[in-house]
């Protein structure tokens, strides 16, 4: 029985272990699994944070699902795909400028590294066209760079995702020596290319704008006054511009010159409304440029379209304050300048000295032909309407007979309020080549103040009215059948 005993006992003490063996196990292995869990997510959260130093020779890039912001107010991490510079595209490489040593505090000079970053990813030898390299400019950081040409062509499409923040140098005693002050951030020769994010562009204006030869809060002063252009595209095809934000441009925010095919979308542009001869977006020589659901609110035009442009779509922008939506200005010095097939619709424009402008020098010649603006509501503008033919910039323009040919303008649905200070509605027409075939129909402008109607400004301008307007315009000629023979001779 003794025996027996001990062996009961003893199976007992086996039983009894095993039971409590499993019982530490399981508590253990659930522990470690938490722990592995947890150690999971850190390594990613630092992996996504630090800073990479360049190897050498350059990085081979891994490919990675592409970036495509979303239109938003506030900075967010690198979203998801959306297609690219073309709808096409489902591949992308992307080259973080904080691989090629870019620091990204703000301070340090980050040129080089987005110079290298760039020719990377331009130069590289893809087979296949639908992979395109994405310059990633991080979010939280912010990048300061000088003034810099990005050089095309690229092998493939490209895309410089801006999620941080790109900073210019604080002014001109910042700007390096032998660095051209016309200009900071170029594009050139550049096909098949996106700058979008959701980050900021950083003009850092200020300091340009109160230079003694700006008239900047009265200062003027002779000299020379180059301050650079924020953002320029040159000699460039098939481009999108989407979702960025850029303030505080020294001079215009966006230029594009001899370009094609531009796509425009989602921009928020500002700067203060007293700062000089900052455009938001001027095109030049530019043809099938769109530009859609953007806000501009600056010192100059919000949109400024130059000479040799055409077939140009605005659409649901919100301006002001500002000097408007201008074509022109154009004939200066006396050049040729042609302008066609422009069309500004949907949109609002609040608290500017002008609505939508045409706007040219004496002694130039070409033709402005085939413009619409329909649709637009005007808050408080000072000219709701004009055209002026007659611009100078000071009182010593002297008097010329040649003429830019202002033709084919309509005005549909233009409705609001207007600033007293100055007529509805400004037709000041060339006296040898007067403003022919503007319709007009739905205008309805009425005082931001008072109840009196102020009477419309007509020079030598011919049109008809499709409906009755508010205020009665009754100075406009009806279009006769005299032949201006001259307005022929326009060169377009």
């Amino acid at each position: 029985m003794y025996n027996f005993g001990r062996l009961i006992s003893s199976f007992t003490f086996c039983i009894t272990f095993i039971i409590f063996f499993f019982c530490l196990l399981f508590p253990v292995n659930g522990r470690w699994h938490n722990h592995a869990k947890k150690h999971k997510q850190h390594s990613h959260h630092h992996y996504h944070f630090t800073i990479s130093q360049p190897p050498s020779p350059f990085p081979s890039p891994s490919p990675s699902p592409s970036p495509s912001p979303s239109p938003s107010s506030e900075p967010q991490s690198p979203p998801e795909d959306d297609g690219g510079p073309a709808s096409s595209i489902n591949s992308t490489i992307i080259f973080d400028v904080r691989h090629f040593g870019a620091i990204g505090d703000g301070t340090a000079d980050d040129t080089a590294a987005f110079k290298m970053a760039w020719d990377t990813a331009c130069q590289r030898n893809d087979d296949d066209d639908n992979n395109y390299g994405v310059i990633l400019v991080p979010y939280g950081f912010s990048f300061m760079i000088q003034s810099t040409i990005f050089t095309g062509p690229c092998r493939n499409g490209i895309v410089f995702q801006v999620d941080g923040t790109l900073m210019a140098p604080d002014g001109p005693d910042a700007w390096p020596k032998g660095y051209s002050a016309h200009q900071w951030l170029v594009f050139y020769r550049v096909y098949n290319m996106s700058l979008q994010g959701n980050g900021l562009i950083d003009g850092r204006g200020q300091k340009w704008w109160d230079l003694p030869c700006k008239p900047h809060k009265g200062k003027t002063m002779t000299g020379p006054c180059d301050s650079p252009i924020a953002i320029r595209f040159f000699m460039s095809s098939k481009l999108r511009v989407e979702g960025v934000r850029i303030k505080d441009s020294p001079q215009f925010h966006f230029r594009f010159d001899n370009c094609k095919d531009v796509y425009i979308d989602s921009l928020h542009i500002t700067s203060p409304a007293l700062s000089p001869n900052t455009d938001g977006i001027h095109i030049e020589n530019t043809n099938g440029v769109q530009i859609f659901n953007s806000i501009v609110a600056n010192g100059d035009d919000c949109i400024s379209i130059g000479s040799g442009s055409y077939n140009v779509e605005i659409t649901n922008i919100t301006c002001g304050p500002g000097h408007g939506i201008s074509i022109g200005s154009l004939g200066n010095h006396n050049s040729r300048a042609c302008v066609s097939n422009i069309t500004v619709r949907d949109s609002i424009i609040k608290v500017s000295d002008n609505g939508v402008r045409i706007k040219t020098w004496q002694g130039g010649y070409g033709a402005v032909r085939g413009v619409s603006f329909n649709n637009i509501n005007m808050d408080n503008v000072r000219n709701p309407i004009i055209i002026d033919q007659f611009y100078c910039l000071n009182k010593g323009c002297l008097n010329q007979t040649s003429a830019v040919v202002v033709s084919d303008i309509s005005y549909i649905d233009i409705k609001g309020t207007y600033d007293i200070r100055s007529p509805p509605m400004h037709f000041g027409c060339s006296d040898s080549m007067p403003c022919m075939n503007l319709t007009l129909a739905n205008i309805e402008l009425f005082p931001s103040k008072g109840d009196i109607l102020l009477d419309p400004f007509c020079w030598n301008a011919y049109g008809n009215l499709k409906t009755l307007t508010i205020p009665p315009i009754s100075c406009l000629l009806e279009t006769s059948s005299r032949s201006f023979l001259e307005s022929e001779k326009d060169y377009c």
